[in-house]
């Protein structure tokens, strides 16, 4: 039964969340947060303060006891947009490694969105076929549309309640010319996303983090008072809920029931952002969700423990989907791609006992057989090293940014460059992870070899291992030749005994 931590290091607050795996699901052991403001010094100037830093670091000590007493046996540490934006991000990295030991992950706002979606739809029911996801935190503003469980559209905007009031609502209670130059600069941003919002006619807004957790509980306190029942907070009472507490000054706001002593200094920029999109997007109002984004790495890790839990069967999903947008976006010949990954997997399951490699590099061969022809989308020439840079460095949902770059390495040594230690796809990587990656690039070359045709000339591939050879054997299709792909198998075959230390040897059937 592995335990597994999430530790979410946003522009507001600091979140742990400690959960153990049994039986197929999540059950959580522990929970804490605490408001540091990380980011309000950069939404200002570009940098993260010392303070700020240091009451961050001082929280992280607490959740670093807190993960050994539980005995995690896995720790994820994200960071948001605060860390995206700061100019002195390092070395706080460097400050919470040395004193925690942990290496923080610098997470992009659409891979912050598909966590939170993750956690969503691996811990509850959605209970609408077309749904809109809301997480406005302290620095950005995420929004997923979702259908049937499936993440269709995200983006990410500069639209965080620490962000912008420190950016706009400079007097306690806001001037009304600062509330309307406010609005204007979160129309303008919601006027990027209303049109595919409106058009894709969601049946419900679910909306995380602790401003809408405030604004729900805003909501159901005036829903009492007048003798109703809330089970969301609608765009009239958004409407209201704007009017009445902009015009309060802090210590009022903070008497609110359902907004804390520290959401109330936010909290005026968070209800017109929510205000501003039910109204531009007609949307009926929104409810709200406990779950967020350290939900969505518990998932994660749960998933590549997993594959066949709940988290596990939607990440594949998300995985593969994302796979076939890149290669439809990158003018990719799926049919050939789809060879070429059959070939790779045949190789992977027919060799284990040659090529050792970890369970999950059978995923990462499998989209870097997909995905290799993806720098072919800016040059022919160099396209490998394009590949590489390609993968490393685009938004394929699913993986991290870790991942991405051990399958660009893969796919990017199927030229006549080979990989060697210290190489700029492989510089990044442990000496353990160099030596996979060559050798799962070593099979990809030859899945590619047996596909160079393009035609499916082979029809079906016996591969047999023995303690210093291994002999494949190719059954063409019909009566098409295999002459092209023995010839390219051939010319792999001192290589192969390079990685591996076996002779390779095919024949035609």
């Amino acid at each position: 039964m592995p335990t597994f931590a999430a530790i979410d290091i946003g522009s507001n607050s600091v979140r742990l969340k400690i959960s153990r795996l049994q039986g197929g699901r999540l059950r959580e052991i522990h929970e804490d947060r605490e408001v540091t403001r990380l980011g309000e010094g950069v939404f200002n100037g570009g940098l993260l303060s010392p303070e700020t830093m240091s009451e961050t670091v001082r929280v992280l000590r607490r959740f670093h006891r807190a993960t050994q007493e539980c005995g995690t046996d896995s720790v994820r540490v994200v960071a948001t947009a605060a860390l995206r934006d700061a100019r002195n991000a390092r070395a706080f990295l460097e400050w919470v490694r040395s004193t925690t030991g942990w290496t923080v992950e610098i997470i992009s706002g659409l891979e912050e969105a598909r966590l939170i979606h993750l956690g969503i739809v691996s811990s509850s029911r959605i209970g609408a076929d077309r749904a809109l996801l809301v997480d406005l935190g302290g620095g950005s503003c995420e929004l997923t549309l979702s259908r049937k469980g499936q993440i269709r559209d995200t983006v990410s905007l500069p639209l965080g309640a620490v962000r912008l009031t420190g950016e706009f609502l400079k007097h306690d209670p806001p001037r009304k010319s600062e509330l309307q130059r406010l609005q204007g600069f979160v129309g303008r941003e919601m006027g990027k996303v209303q049109d595919r919002i409106k058009s894709a006619r969601v049946g419900v807004v679910i909306a995380t983090s602790g401003t809408a957790a405030a604004l729900a509980g805003v909501a159901t306190h005036l829903a009492r008072f007048k003798n109703r029942r809330a089970s969301a907070a609608t765009r009239e009472m958004m409407r209201r809920i704007v009017k009445q507490i902009t015009r309060l000054p802090l210590e009022q706001r903070r008497r609110i029931p359902g907004i804390g002593p520290r959401r109330a200094e936010i909290i005026c920029a968070g209800a017109v952002v929510y205000a501003e999109l039910l109204e531009r997007c007609h949307l009926r109002g929104f409810r709200y969700s406990p779950l967020g984004l350290r939900d969505g790495i518990l998932a994660q890790m749960a998933a590549d423990y997993d594959h066949s839990t709940r988290s596990g069967r939607a990440v594949e999903s998300e995985r593969w989907e994302s796979i076939k947008r890149a290669v439809e976006h990158y003018g990719v010949d799926l049919h050939h791609a789809l060879h070429v990954r059959d070939s790779a997997l045949l190789l992977f399951n027919a060799l284990k006992s040659v090529h050792q490699l970890p369970p999950e590099y059978l995923e990462w061969l499998s989209a870097a057989a997909m995905l290799y022809e993806v720098g072919d989308y800016v040059n022919r020439n160099g396209h490998h090293r394009h590949t590489h840079y390609i993968i490393a460095n685009s938004e394929i949902l699913g993986y991290t940014p870790q991942q991405r770059r051990i399958i660009g390495a893969i796919a990017r040594y199927l030229g006549k460059s080979r990989p060697t230690p210290g190489d700029g796809p492989l510089s990044n990587l442990s000496p353990e992870e160099q030596g996979n990656v060559t050798k799962a690039s070593a099979l990809l070359r030859v899945a590619r070899a047996l596909n160079l045709g393009r035609t499916q000339a082979v029809a079906h591939v016996a591969i047999s291992a023995r303690s210093g050879s291994v002999s494949m054997t190719l059954t063409p299709r019909g009566k098409a030749s295999v002459d092209l792909e023995l010839w390219a198998i051939e010319k792999d075959r001192a290589y192969f005994r390079e990685v591996f230390g076996r002779a390779l040897s095919a024949a035609a059937a």
